[in-house]
């Protein structure tokens, strides 16, 4: 099983995200992302502002947006 990176890009995590279908909503301290579910329900995402984002936190946010772990990163290998 592949593991997630130790200390992901912030750019390259919002760039696998978005591939995933979220779009980012707003961008401060936090960055917060939404994405519109076919049946029409909304799923929030939110994750730090850092310039690198630990494998423990990407765990996280997956899981906060049920995401699994291969679909992110397939993804993210490919950005």
């Amino acid at each position: 099983m592949t593991k997630f990176p130790v200390d992901a890009p912030r750019r390259k995590v919002i760039k696998a995200l978005v591939s995933l279908g979220f779009q980012v909503v707003r961008e401060k301290e936090h960055i917060s992302m939404i994405r519109e579910n076919p049946d029409g329900s909304k799923t929030p995402l939110t994750m730090p502002n850092y310039p690198k984002i630990k494998g423990s936190t990407l765990r996280t946010i997956c899981t906060q947006a049920g995401i699994t772990r291969e679909e992110f990163l397939e993804v993210y290998d490919k950005t």
